[in-house]
Formats: structure tokens, sequence, C-alpha cells
């Protein structure tokens, strides 16, 4: 996670490919004690409506602003170049970002994709259900990863950063249950990278998960709140009629204190919304 106060550099798949126009990399971010007020535009540059269901319920107030951007032939140039699986998710995330805040600039813009890695090998949304089961048969009784990547950008420029990792095992599946599986939830996985949603039946084909789930949903949620809140940009939270503030506390509420109830107890006298990260 990037510290603030600190430099926010470009992504390693930008610079590869050279698709800004020449300017310093190194961006020197707002000064810490800077507040960012979520009242303020906060803008989600993605379609996915699980992404924008965790930025609510986390009271993150926010408007959605999907980027259109041409996804496949980006990844084909990076394949090209032998970018990395984590450089590919970074950069895509990096240029919906970046389009959306060159027409907010006054907005922070959070861009936001994700990608499979099996075996070296990407994997993408499936086209057909027929491909959607290929890419289940192919995963079954393996292990793979999924890499989600979220930038923020504020003025054109890159803000902060995170790449979060989950390793998926995955049972050992009959050709009858994936079959299936593909049948009754294709409505659904076609928009999904690996053919499966774990909020869902898909739950079912894993074995183990070593990893955070909200990486798994396509967002390192986690990571952002505490880059919001270390920066001072936890603003405050949408509660129904009124705005109440917002706090954080880093770390396991027990190394904290012998009793987490108290922290709820002052939490709920102060009037505020707090939450463990």
């Amino acid at each position: 996670m990037r510290v603030p106060g600190r430099k926010a550099e470009l992504s390693p798949g930008l610079r590869r490919l050279s698709l800004l126009p020449d300017r310093d990399p190194h961006e020197i971010l707002a000064p810490a004690h800077r507040l960012v007020h979520m009242t303020a535009k906060f803008i989600l540059a993605s379609a996915s409506q699980i992404r924008s269901q965790l930025l609510t319920q986390a009271g993150l107030e926010h408007t959605v602003q999907p980027a259109r951007i041409d996804e496949e032939t980006i990844r084909d140039a990076l394949i090209a170049e032998d970018a990395t699986p984590r450089d590919i998710a970074d950069t895509l995330a990096e240029m919906k970002a970046r389009k959306i805040s060159e027409k907010q600039p006054e907005a922070l813009v959070l861009g936001c994709d994700q990608v499979l890695d099996h075996r070296g090998r990407l994997l993408s949304k499936p086209a057909t259900a027929a491909m959607a089961l290929q890419q289940l048969k192919d995963m079954r009784g393996g292990r793979h990863m999924l890499l989600s990547a979220a930038v923020i950008y504020e003025n054109g420029k890159p803000l902060w950063r995170h790449v979060g990792q989950v390793r998926l095992h995955m049972r050992d599946a009959t050709d009858g249950y994936l079959e299936g599986y593909v049948d009754r939830n294709w409505q659904s996985i076609q928009h999904a990278v690996g053919a499966y949603k774990l909020e869902e039946e898909g739950v079912r084909l894993f074995t183990r998960i070593e990893g955070d789930y909200f990486n798994v949903l396509g967002l390192p949620l986690l990571e952002l709140l505490s880059f919001l809140t270390l920066r001072g940009g936890s603003g405050t939270v949408n509660d129904g009629q009124a705005k109440i503030p917002l706090a954080g506390v880093i770390g396991s509420p027990i190394s904290h204190s012998r009793s987490p109830q108290m922290h709820g107890h002052w939490l709920r006298t102060y009037g505020i919304k707090g939450f463990y990260v």
C-alpha cells in the first residue's frame, strides 16, 4: 500500500507501453494532513455491481461512471511485451481511473480490474457457455490465483495503488457436475473471470481459499479503507438522514484492548461509525 506523502508511480505496464504522454512518472502526493471528504465526488470507474455494493456497505458515498477502454487490445499488447499478470491488472485499473479523472479532475476516481492467473496463463470472462465449461475443466483439481487491482487518481495523476492476491484450490469435480453448474448459472457466470462466483453456487467448486474474500469479489476494500483513513480522507459516511464521522482502527481489536467492546462503546458515545481494518 502506498503511504500518504510518498510518491505514487505509474504502473509498469503503462511505462512499458508508453501509453501516457511524456511526464514525470513520480507524482508527488498531497500532504498527508489534507482532508478528502467523501461528501465530495468519489467516482467508481467500474460497472461492477458488487464493487459498488461493497463501497456502499462500507459507508463510502460514490457515483458510478464506467470507463470505456479497449481492454482486450491493451491486454494483448501487454502480453506481447511479457508483462506479468500483476502488471496487466494494475495497468488496466489505472487506465480506467485515468480516463475518468481526465473528465472529472476534481474527484477521487477509483479504477479496478481483476485477472485470473492459471499456471501463467490469463483467463478472461467466458464468451460462451462451452468456453466456461472448458475453463472449469482446465482448472479443476488444481490451484489458480486471482489478482484484484485498484488505483486511485486525482487531478489526472495516480495517487494510490494496490494489487490484492488470492490463491484458490479447486476440487476435482466431475464432468457431469460442471456441466450442470454451467447450465444453472450461465446467466451470472458469463460476467465473471474464471466462470464462477464465490458468493453464489461457485463456492462449492473449491476446497480451500487463501487470501482476503474482498479480493475474490474484485476490490481490495480493506487496503482502500486503510489508505483513506491514514491519508485523513475517511470524511463522512451516509447514515440515513444524518452525516456522521467515520473512524478506523488499524489492526486486530484484540491487540488493542482486552475488551474490544470498549471500542464500540466510545464510538457509539461520540456518534462515530467505526470499523476495523
